[in-house]
């Protein structure tokens, strides 16, 4: 018979994905589709840029 084991998470990816999204929508309220692509766009060099 196996023991199943449970390790503690360090790391909540479903609450970290909620609160992400909801800080975005504060960001880009009020814009318009023009200016949410020109945001994603920033952010996303801005991602790769410290790969």
């Amino acid at each position: 018979m196996k023991t199943e084991v449970k390790t503690k998470k360090t790391f909540d990816g479903v609450a970290f994905m909620r609160k992400r999204r909801d800080e975005i929508s504060k960001e880009t309220e009020g814009m318009t589709p023009q200016q949410e692509i020109e945001y994603f766009k920033r952010n996303a060099v801005k991602l790769t840029a410290k790969n």
